[in-house]
C-alpha cells in the first residue's frame, strides 16, 4: 500500500461513512475508528488528487492539540490502539493515521474562532463594518488582529453544499432542535450547550494561539467540533487546529494590509479561485507542483509547532 491513502479499504469493521477527508467504521457500541485520509476538500468539494502523507500529518497534529488541550475540556480520545481494532491485514491502513474515539452524539455547528480579519470575515467587514453581525472598530486593514477572538458560528455543510455563517441565536435553536432528546434526558437546554461550547472554544484558541505564537506561527482563525456523551458532557470531537481546519502563518511573514503566506489549504484555494471552475463537482486535477507545494507546508506547520519532522 502506498503512503497515499485516498480511501481507506478496512472490512474487518463496519464503514458507517466516508466524509470529505475522514472514514468512520464502529468498533462497538461505544466506540468508533477513524481513519484520516490523504484526501483534500476545498470550496466543499473534494478534489481528485490526494496530498501524500497528508492523513499522518493531521493526525499527529490533532493528537498532539487532543492532549496538550485537555485541562480545559475532556475530548474523544479513548487511548486505545487502531492496530488492536482491525484485522492483521489492515494495520497498515490505520498505523499512524487514525484513532479510536467515543461514540458521542455531535453538535450541529462549526464553532469558529477568528483571531485575524481575513477570508470571509475580511469580505463582510469591508461591507459592513461587522464579522457575522458583530461589530467591529472602523478602519482594520485585511489580516489584521481583531481586538478580541471571535466567536462566529456556522452550520455544517454537507459534501458539494457551503458552510452557512449564522447568529449564536440561531446556533442556540440548532443544538436545541438536533440534540432534543439528548438534552431532556440531562435536563439541559440548545443554549446552554451552544454557551458551553462558545466558552470552550475561545479558551481552546486563546490557549493554542499562545503556543503557537512561541512557535513562530500565528493561528489566524480555526473551527473546533464538540459532541456530547450520554450525561450531556461537552468534549471536543474530529480534529483539532489543523492545516485543514485553521489557517497557520509563519509571524516572519505577516504584516497587517496583506494576504499573509501560510501553512494551510489556502496554498490550494489560492491556485483554485483563479481557474475557470464555477467550485462545484467534480474539482480540477492538481499540478503535481500544487500537491509537493501543500504537502511542504502541511509538513513544516506540524514540524514547527510539535517538533518532529515528517518524512516523505
Amino acid at each position: 500500500m502506498t503512503d497515499a491513502l485516498f480511501e481507506s479499504t478496512i472490512t474487518s469493521l463496519p464503514l458507517l461513512g466516508r466524509g470529505k477527508v475522514r472514514d468512520i467504521y464502529a468498533v462497538d457500541a461505544d466506540k468508533l475508528l477513524i481513519v484520516t485520509s490523504d484526501r483534500l476538500s476545498a470550496f466543499d468539494v473534494i478534489l481528485p488528487d490526494p496530498i501524500p502523507g497528508k492523513g499522518r500529518i493531521l493526525t499527529r497534529l490533532a493528537s498532539f492539540w487532543f492532549d496538550k488541550l485537555a485541562e480545559i475540556i475532556p475530548n474523544q480520545l479513548t487511548g486505545i490502539d487502531p492496530e488492536s481494532v482491525v484485522a492483521a491485514s489492515e494495520r497498515a491502513q490505520v498505523r499512524g493515521r487514525a484513532l479510536v474515539v467515543k461514540r458521542l452524539r455531535p453538535l450541529p455547528i462549526e464553532a469558529v474562532v477568528r483571531g485575524y480579519l481575513i477570508g470571509s470575515g475580511w469580505l463582510d467587514y469591508q461591507a459592513s463594518g461587522c464579522v457575522c453581525g458583530i461589530q467591529l472598530p472602523a478602519g482594520l486593514l485585511l489580516a489584521s488582529r481583531l481586538p478580541q477572538a471571535l466567536f462566529t458560528p456556522a452550520t455544517k455543510a454537507a459534501i458539494g453544499d457551503h458552510d452557512e455563517n449564522v447568529s449564536f441565536e440561531r446556533a442556540q435553536a440548532e443544538c436545541a432542535a438536533a440534540l432534543a432528546d439528548l438534552l431532556a434526558s440531562v435536563g439541559k437546554s440548545g443554549a446552554e450547550i451552544a454557551a458551553q461550547a462558545r466558552d470552550a472554544a475561545i479558551a481552546l484558541y486563546t490557549t493554542a494561539a499562545e503556543f503557537a505564537a512561541t512557535r513562530g506561527i500565528i493561528i489566524a482563525d480555526t473551527k473546533f467540533e464538540f459532541g456530547l456523551d450520554s450525561a450531556g458532557t461537552l468534549h471536543l470531537i474530529d480534529e483539532v487546529l489543523t492545516p485543514d481546519s485553521s489557517r497557520f502563518w509563519p509571524a516572519d511573514g505577516y504584516r497587517a494590509g496583506s494576504n499573509p503566506p501560510s501553512f494551510d489549504k489556502q496554498y490550494v484555494r489560492d491556485y483554485l479561485a483563479a481557474l475557470d471552475w464555477n467550485k462545484q463537482a467534480p474539482g480540477p486535477r492538481l499540478p503535481a507542483a500544487l500537491i509537493a507545494g501543500t504537502r511542504a507546508r502541511y509538513a513544516e506547520a506540524g514540524e514547527r509547532l510539535i517538533g518532529e519532522k515528517f518524512g516523505e
